[in-house]
């Protein structure tokens, strides 16, 4: 059986310490820093006039601090399971910004957004957590709606892949930057909370999500083993 929501929530309102640092991101992702910088620029070369931002799974708000260092003031949603985690993103945002920050604890899959709300939409390390294709489609296509025309969805996450003996090798690889990241313990700690929690999709079952939902373009940005970043254009 996977973690359940609360089962998800408890252990990241006590990891907020490590989700905090622009500079590392998390230290469990390969090339985090890399894919902040990219998707972060991405989202503001595509919108550069974004006024209103939403962060699904904001976390300590990393992502929201990266684009104020790119992009004028504007206005943040954040949602996340973690209350913690919420507190600390409010708390680092409004230090730097002008814009309003609104802060919505709870589930992707449950809450309501406001059709053609966002200018641009960001998912770092959170869709992983949705399980059964229902799910998928319901989220991507939520997302979608909530875009403004010519609005942006940029996802940064653990993939799988889509052939059995690639995931395999790239399992491998992932196992082996663990290591040397650290030891074989810390390899075995991250699979296990992985094989725990996570039930990833592919980045061209992704992709070919975004097209379906209505997306007119999409673009990857990074891919290394079982780490990608890639979004869409409404």
């Amino acid at each position: 059986m996977k973690s359940t929501v609360d089962e998800i929530r408890e252990r990241f309102d006590n990891d907020v310490d490590r989700f905090s640092n622009l500079e590392t991101g998390q230290s469990a992702t390969i090339d985090a820093p890399l894919v902040l910088e990219l998707i972060t620029q991405a989202a503001a070369k595509v919108n550069p006039d974004a006024s209103h931002i939403l962060d699904i799974g904001c976390g300590a708000g990393n992502y929201a601090l990266k684009l104020h260092q790119i992009l004028e003031d504007f206005n943040v949603d954040l949602i996340d399971l973690s209350k913690p985690m919420l507190e600390r993103a409010t708390e680092r945002i409004e230090e730097v910004s002008q814009g309003e920050v609104f802060a919505m604890q709870g589930d992707i899959r449950e809450l309501s957004l406001e059709d053609e709300r966002y200018d641009i939409i960001v998912s770092a390390a959170t869709l992983h957590h949705l399980r059964d294709e229902k799910e998928w489609e319901q989220v991507f296509a939520k997302v979608y709606r909530a875009l403004k025309p010519g609005g942006s969805f940029w996802i940064s996450d653990l993939v799988k892949q889509s052939v059995d003996a690639l995931q395999s090798l790239m399992w491998q690889r992932y196992g082996e930057y663990l290591t040397d990241f650290r030891d074989k313990e810390y390899r075995d700690q991250v699979f296990s909370y992985i094989e725990k929690e996570d039930t990833p999709r592919s980045v061209i079952y992704q992709i070919d999500l975004m097209r379906s939902v209505g997306f007119r373009e999409v673009e990857i940005l990074h891919k290394n083993t079982n780490f990608a970043a890639f979004g869409g254009i409404k």
